[in-house]
């Protein structure tokens, strides 16, 4: 089993919307006052939109909750068309699953010619199927639902890209203390005063030690909304970003500590999420 499927707030077969399933999640890993809990937060090939509302919904959470980050998970996202025994493909007319199983299979169903209908999570549409015992509706699950509800596999891997990958990061109250025995990876969010160059200015800290950046996303904050440029020539107006970026090199090391340091001298907001090994198993 993976690290993710003996976390005991592992759901098999599920695929929750990001709202509900975090915040269940948290709530529930508190009130148990359970110290570690793992909660999705990317699909590699989503949409952009949904990617990032994931992500930062996370982000938030943590930076409110004062969680850390103490290791990742990536596990492959592997869909089956599901149906009950004795049902054919020719005999389906209509899927139902979540609006994301939905898109990762948008290909594969239109040539099916199959209409879609959206539910709140993969698990709960191969439970409505089973338990009505639909002759013309199937489920874009997991194989794990199939064997919990009793339903019939009619197709494996009906994905449009056998690539796509989740992450799952575990959170915990506690940080934990990075080493340099293990390829590290270290997550960290900082907001920058807006103006020429900032940005650069920003990731230059990282390449002037020779640290890669494997992921960059941003979004306006929402505390300070659209504002107006100080350059009075040309009327701009600006949003203030937050920033997070993932970078290959532990808190252990001093360049690491070196870079953020040097990133702290300019911007207004920098934490560190967490510095945690990097999940090979899929490399």
């Amino acid at each position: 089993m993976t690290l993710f499927q003996k976390t005991p707030l592992f759901i098999p077969g599920h695929f929750l919307q990001p709202s509900s399933l975090i915040l269940s999640l948290l709530a529930l890993a508190f009130a148990l006052r359970i110290r570690e809990f793992v909660v999705p937060t990317v699909k590699q090939l989503l949409r952009r939109p949904i990617r990032i509302v994931k992500l930062f919904l996370v982000i938030n959470l943590m930076l409110l909750l004062n969680l850390h980050i103490v290791g990742e998970v990536k596990l492959a996202v592997r869909h089956c068309l599901l149906a009950n025994h004795g049902v054919r493909v020719e005999d389906l007319q209509r899927v139902l699953s979540h609006p994301q199983a939905l898109a990762q299979c948008e290909n594969t169903l239109t040539k099916l010619g199959l209409s879609r209908e959206a539910t709140d999570d993969t698990a709960l549409a191969a439970k409505y199927v089973a338990f009505n015992k639909l002759k013309d509706t199937g489920a874009v699950a997991s194989s794990s639902a199939a064997k919990i509800y009793g339903l019939n596999i009619l197709a494996e891997d009906v994905q449009d890209d056998c690539d796509n990958v989740t992450r799952f990061l575990m959170l915990a109250r506690e940080p934990i203390i990075p080493g340099v025995e293990k390829p590290f990876k270290t997550s960290i969010v900082f907001s920058l005063e807006e103006g020429p160059g900032v940005l650069f200015k920003a990731l230059a800290v990282f390449a002037l030690r020779q640290i890669n950046l494997t992921k960059i996303e941003s979004r306006p904050l929402r505390n300070q909304p659209l504002r107006a440029s100080d350059d009075s020539n040309n009327g701009s107006k600006y949003f203030d970003y937050l920033f997070y970026v993932d970078f290959e090199a532990s808190m252990a090391e001093e360049r690491a500590q070196n870079a953020l340091r040097h990133l702290k001298e300019f911007a207004t907001f920098l934490r560190v999420l967490g510095s945690y090994p990097v999940d090979t198993t899929m490399l």
